[in-house]
């Protein structure tokens, strides 16, 4: 070989070195772990799919890894600062013998095993999704069915570990029907007034309300300790994560107050986490490089009502709006001069009974309009932001309706679910037609969703385990499944990488599809998480996965690592 082909040959190899180098791999190979070791249990040996958790004493950022086939688990060096950690797991049916806590040092290369021991019965019930919790239940489907929604602001633990008798399940759930669905443990809020649907109430329609009611106290009662010191039914749990769910990143940011509900969670382009609390006029930002949070106080526009923000949207120039529930009212906040704009409604509109909170503001520069979703009517409304006229679009005339979110196309046509039937429906934004379309998956329910760049609409079935997209050029639906069973998806979010990610009130679980090949990865959360809203950040491959943790004022990212 000569001179010039050995100088080829290494030059060859310099530039591989570098582009590995440039692409992060090698680093990757190479990085010491700030905190690392096994996690085994005497009935298993080594355990795969187990979640670990750190969190250093004094923070609001907490961080989670899951541990592999050999019970490997591993925080990344640039994950954790030096300083002493608080240390949990989650792993259904084991608790954590120790040790609790390890100091991370400033060389970061920590170690320490883990040994878990069987849990308890009673350690169980506290580790159960409310997935399980209804996996594991005796009875019907309509029995289930009818008490699903008790989760809404809690746990099913919490009502499984009454010894309440039917009298006073039934009292319990009459007075919790007077909640706003705002409403949970830290912060109550009388619902001012119930929703007056398609009619007026009729002494048929309260008979049977009462029957109802009457039939999910007993059922409760059935499964709770009233009978017992413990529970009669065997627990039912979802196999822990495998594989490629176990090669992900968790990061917990606490928010300022327990009463945050950070129902509604998007990213920005920059990265930034915005959010608002759903049973306070609050709006919050997080900037996830440091853990940063500002808040502004949200315009009241209405003092005596029930005060709250459920949707949070970002329009073409990422100005932030709210749906404001029953301050009946939109608001847009300006992020440039920190100021709120706000859409009042009209007296001809306003009522008592209207609650607006949903909104779709994405596509305004269209048309100067903004689609609302009046929840208090079932209705569809619209606001020019010129000159501040609203107008009200029927609900389709079909019994109770149901609708409930709204979004818009490109073209600003609006598009909403109707989550009481199958069915999407869309309104022509220059005619007014409206026209539905049906899922091909029976009482399906679709709740939440979004359009894509494709004008595709996609929604969550929340009456399933299931996602669909609608196709507009081939007015076709597809769907998915997420495998687990009482998922019951709340909401789907598209990431620009194609992969769907949904996310549920009941398994603790995120569900990421792969809409090309139909394999999905599902990653357990941290702890209970009660997720609405799904959307992320999709600069990064694979995207970043953010969610609200509902009821423990957290905000979530999952961020897979294949």
């Amino acid at each position: 070989m000569s001179w010039q082909q050995v100088y080829q040959a290494i030059r060859k190899l310099l530039v591989v070195t570098v582009i590995g180098l440039a692409g992060g791999a090698l680093p990757a190979l190479a990085q010491t772990p700030a905190l690392s070791g096994r996690v085994s249990s005497q009935e298993e040996g080594n355990m795969e799919g187990v979640l670990v958790r750190a969190k250093k004493t004094g923070s609001t950022i907490a961080v989670s890894v899951v541990s592999d086939a050999q019970g490997r688990y591993s925080f990344p060096a640039d994950r954790l600062d030096a300083g002493q950690y608080a240390i949990t797991i989650r792993a259904t049916g084991y608790m954590l013998e120790g040790p609790n806590a390890v100091t991370v040092g400033a060389q970061k290369n920590a170690s320490a095993d883990l040994k878990l021991r069987k849990a308890t019965v009673s350690e169980t019930a506290s580790q159960l999704s409310d997935s399980e919790w209804l996996m594991s239940w005796p009875g019907t489907p309509q029995q289930k069915g009818a008490v699903r929604g008790c989760n809404h602001c809690h746990t099913y633990e919490r009502i499984m570990r009454t010894k309440y008798d039917p009298a006073t399940l039934l009292s319990t759930i009459e007075r919790m029907s007077r909640y706003s669905p705002s409403s949970f443990p830290h912060l109550m809020q009388q619902d001012p007034t119930r929703r007056i649907g398609p009619g007026p109430s009729t002494p048929e329609t309260r008979a049977k309300t009462a029957e109802m009611r009457k039939g999910m106290a007993e059922y409760l009662a059935s499964l709770n300790l009233s009978k017992a010191e413990t529970w009669s039914y065997e627990f039912k749990t979802l196999p822990r994560p495998k594989g490629k769910a176990t090669r992900v990143i968790y990061t917990e940011y606490d928010l300022p107050a327990i009463t945050r509900q950070p129902h509604d969670v998007v990213i920005d382009s920059q990265g930034y986490a915005w959010y608002a609390s759903f049973g306070e006029q609050i709006l919050g930002r997080l900037d996830p490089k440091t853990g940063a949070i500002k808040e502004w106080p949200i315009p009241v526009l209405k003092p005596n009502r029930n005060k709250g923000v459920l949707d949070v949207q970002l329009d073409a120039d990422e100005n932030v709006w709210v749906g404001n529930g029953f301050q009946n009212g939109i608001q847009m906040f300006d992020r440039k001069s920190e100021t709120w704009k706000s859409y009042p409604l009209p007296p001809e509109f306003d009522g008592d009974h209207i609650e607006l909170l949903f909104l779709a503001p994405k596509n305004h520069k269209v048309d100067n309009k903004v689609w609302v979703m009046n929840n208090g009517e079932w209705s569809i409304m619209r606001v020019d932001l010129i000159t501040q006229k609203w107008e009200k679009f029927a609900a389709m005339p079909i019994p109770r309706p149901q609708h409930y979110t709204v979004l818009s196309d490109s073209q600003n046509n609006a598009w909403f679910t109707i989550i009481g039937r199958s069915h999407i429906a869309r309104i022509d934004a220059k005619t007014g037609e409206v026209k539905q379309f049906e899922i091909p998956v029976n009482s399906s329910g679709p709740r939440r969703g979004m359009v894509d760049k494709q004008d595709r609409i996609w929604t969550a079935l929340n009456r399933t385990d299931s996602i669909a997209v609608y196709d507009q050029k081939t007015q076709k639906f597809t769907t998915w499944s997420t495998g687990i069973p009482e998922y019951y998806a709340y909401d789907v979010w598209v990431d620009r990488h194609g992969e769907a990610w949904a996310s549920t009130e009941f398994a603790d679980r995120v569900s990421r599809i792969n809409t090309q090949t139909g394999e999905v990865t599902n990653y357990i959360m941290p702890g209970p998480t009660n997720m609405r809203r799904s959307d992320g950040d999709t600069r990064p491959k694979p995207a970043h996965f953010w969610v609200g943790a509902n009821h423990t004022a957290n905000i979530v990212r999952v961020e897979p690592l294949e």
